[in-house]
């Protein structure tokens, strides 16, 4: 079967985006690229490859979904890593809802801001299914060099440590 309503990838996609994601039009389509990780709890940092999508389907929310794989040292994929999928609800005043899930049995919902090419989301609430690890709070700060390079870094607070730097990547437009 045919969808009747396919998502759009870019501004000029059908249908047309809803005026409430215009702080947003810039994100849509594919990202890749790679980036670094750290945190206390891991041994040593690590590199991985990501692929991030944002489509639309006229109404006034982005779907987002985020692929990530562990590189070797030599840049070859070892395993898959992180995967997340959601939706980022925008407001009137520029403001951005998010829902994020993970198979990890986390959701995050975070509130923050969309304005000149950078999306800022913060934690509002972590739900946990009852084998996941905690997870207390996240920021994501989303920002868009030029129309090709997307940055990507996520500050993380898990498993007793506090608030800081996790993930950096650095994506280039795909489509």
């Amino acid at each position: 079967m045919e969808f009747p309503y396919p998502d759009g990838h870019s501004p000029d996609d059908k249908p047309a985006p809803h005026a409430l994601l215009a702080p947003v039009l810039g994100f849509l389509g594919t990202w890749h690229g790679r980036g670094e990780g750290e945190y206390p709890t891991l041994a040593e940092g690590f590199t991985y490859a990501q692929q991030v999508t944002f489509s639309h389907d006229g109404r006034p929310f982005l779907h987002y979904e985020a692929r990530a794989w562990l590189l070797d040292a030599e840049g070859a994929p070892l395993r898959p890593a992180a995967r997340e999928s959601g939706w980022w609800r925008l407001q009137p005043d520029g403001r951005v809802e998010a829902l994020i899930t993970q198979p990890t049995g986390i959701a995050e919902i975070a509130v923050g801001q969309a304005a000149d090419g950078v999306v800022d989301l913060s934690t509002h609430d972590v739900a946990l299914t009852p084998t996941a690890k905690e997870v207390t709070a996240t920021r994501r700060r989303y920002t868009l060099a030029g129309s090709d390079t997307l940055t990507f870094v996520h500050d993380l607070a898990a498993v007793g440590q506090p608030l800081q730097h996790h993930l950096a990547a650095r994506l280039s437009r795909r489509s």
